[in-house]
């Protein structure tokens, strides 16, 4: 039997690539205490082994470190772990297993699914919709609707202060002419 590598990836029972905790802490940018917490209270489990007792070590994914990184970027962001628990439960809770696979944004309070330009969940707020609005959308949204709407030339720049002729159709404009006028 050969020995395995103290660091860098190694490959599970079903042939699956696993990273031990001392890499993924440092892949991560978290504190091997940290790591072992979020195992234990099943934040983050390990997918490729968990630890089964004295002297085992638990192998992590690359997907694993992935939703490392993302509670890692949440905390930095000043989510709290409470928080992002719950988040991440929400998620479980409607069957979403793959986390690595989900677009969360956050305000520093709470946590938000994004699933589409258009489409954002508060995960906080037991799955409360939330809408975005995808800006680049909306320009090409507007660019498309006016290609079939007519434009009107601008006229020349008008003197400051000079009131333009009113329109004919637009009373209001005309009383404000009058009134001017004396």
């Amino acid at each position: 039997m050969h020995e395995q590598p103290l660091e860098g990836p190694l490959v599970g029972e079903d042939g699956e690539l696993g990273y031990r905790g001392v890499t993924a802490c440092q892949a991560v940018g978290i504190s091997y205490r940290q790591l072992d917490y979020w195992a234990r209270t099943t934040l983050v489990v390990p997918s490729v082994r968990d630890a089964s007792g004295s002297g085992t070590q638990r192998l992590y994914s690359f997907r694993d470190l992935v939703v490392l990184k993302v509670v890692k970027r949440l905390l930095d962001a000043g989510v709290s772990l409470q928080n992002i628990r719950r988040a991440i439960e929400t998620l479980r809770s409607r069957g979403v297993d793959d986390l690595a696979e989900i677009t969360l944004i956050s305000d520093g309070t709470t946590v938000y699914e994004c699933r589409s330009p258009e489409e954002v969940v508060d995960l906080l707020q037991g799955g409360q919709g939330v809408f975005g609005i995808a800006i680049g959308g909306a320009f090409k949204e507007i660019q498309g609707s006016l290609s079939h709407l007519p434009a009107e030339p601008v006229s020349g720049p008008q003197p400051v202060g000079a009131a333009a002729a009113p329109d004919e159709n637009d009373e209001l404009a005309a009383r404000r002419a009058r009134r001017r006028a004396g």
